[in-house]
């Protein structure tokens, strides 16, 4: 029998190709003013962004447009709350990847109460509560490997010595609704699809095997990791129907933001903000390069500390989901470095880390993901994680 478990909140969602074209419907629920938040060319040259414009027109909402280049920053959400706080914004919308939709999360935080981002960013910020109230915020994601449309949490940073990358977090900025569209995806470059790809199933994995997982989270991930089996290298490698590719990653990025938003993630999501904010590593990229090395971190550490652990036999179980055959937990670490090999993802030091960095990385990675590893893991084993993809 399971103990007792509590299941977070989440968006509706509405999911499948041409779901896009529900959004301006969904929109003018909540008012007749919306803010459009998107990447710096979400859409653009598409075809899409016309015909969301025009359904928004039909639908009796006129709108703004705010544009988000790169990684968001919280100087970028507080100019963005700042242009805005005045107009009457009954509703926020992102269409974008995850920075884009990161940055229209927070802003639509923080358009009713004007507060500076700093106020409430964790670890960096000011430690002032959010107590909301947020506009509502619908989420449209045009990559898929953060699985933000899901989550209560948005992702901010600075890059450089003193770089951070925190999360502004609260229940009040789940969004209202999701809506994802596999059509979105198309176009996506090889590189993108590997890195965002590889984020959805290293939160799916990790997840899954965190201390905080309950059958809820666990029934998710499982769902997840095996669309992300049979959609991620054929999408990348242009094998089989790209449509269907397309969709199943669509659906394990969904999955992961669920899954992660109730069970939390572990070391290489703990890893992830030094590595990012020092040296210009994307997200996804961190994670791609690094969960096969975590994943025989926690295995070993697991086997000598913690051998009655149950995240010892869902190691064994996302091996065999991955594999498609009877498989054991080191397996699963020899399939991810194969992965890590066919999406072509590179090493850590092609960005200049070295082993010179490893005691400021460790320092930085004491997180909230770090606490939910399914096993404790020193820094000279959190280190080893690291110096394996120099």
């Amino acid at each position: 029998m399971s103990a007792p478990f509590e299941v977070s909140g989440f968006p509706a969602i509405v999911f499948g190709e041409g779901a896009l074209a529900r959004a301006p419907e969904i929109v003018s629920r909540f008012g007749r003013r919306a803010l459009l938040v998107t990447g710096a060319r979400s859409l653009d040259g598409t075809g899409r962004l016309g015909a969301l414009e025009a359904g928004l027109a039909e639908a009796g909402v006129s709108w703004e447009r705010a544009r988000v280049e790169g990684e968001p920053s919280p100087a970028v959400v507080d100019a963005c709350v700042a242009r805005f706080r005045r107009d009457p914004i009954e509703v926020v919308l992102g269409v974008g990847g995850g920075s884009a939709l990161d940055a229209a999360k927070a802003v639509a935080g923080l358009l009713r109460t004007g507060r500076s981002v700093m106020d409430h960013l964790e670890g960096v910020g000011r430690g002032i509560p959010y107590e909301g109230p947020a506009v509502p915020f619908v989420a449209a994601p045009t990559t898929a490997g953060t699985g933000t449309e899901a989550t209560r949490n948005a992702v901010l940073g600075e890059r450089g010595s003193a770089g951070y990358k925190r999360s502004f977090r609260h229940e009040a900025l789940v969004p209202r609704w999701a809506v994802v569209d596999p059509d979105l995806l198309e176009g996506c470059p090889p590189e993108l699809i590997a890195a965002d790809g590889m984020d959805a199933l290293t939160q799916l994995l990790e997840a899954y095997v965190s201390i905080r997982a309950n059958p809820f989270s666990d029934a998710l991930a499982e769902s997840g990791l095996l669309a992300a089996r049979d959609g991620l290298l054929p999408w990348f490698e242009g094998t089989g129907d790209p449509r269907a590719a397309r969709e199943r990653m669509a659906w394990a990025s969904l999955l992961s933001g669920i899954a992660l938003a109730q069970a939390g993630l572990g070391a290489v999501h703990g890893l992830s903000p030094p590595l990012g904010s020092l040296f210009p590593i994307a997200h996804g990229v961190v994670c791609g390069t690094l969960v096969a090395a975590a994943t025989e971190a926690n295995l070993r550490a697991l086997g000598a500390r913690a051998p009655g652990s149950p995240a010892l036999a869902k190691y064994a179980r996302a091996a065999e989901i991955l594999s498609g055959r009877p498989a054991r937990g080191e397996d699963l670490v020899e399939l991810l470095g194969r992965w890590t090999e066919r999406l072509r993802l590179p090493r850590l030091g092609s960005f200049g880390v070295a082993e010179a960095d490893l005691p400021r990385i460790v320092a930085g990675c004491r997180g909230a993901s770090m606490r939910t590893n399914p096993v404790e893991l020193s820094d000279e084993e959190v280190a080893a994680i690291v110096r394996s993809r120099l």
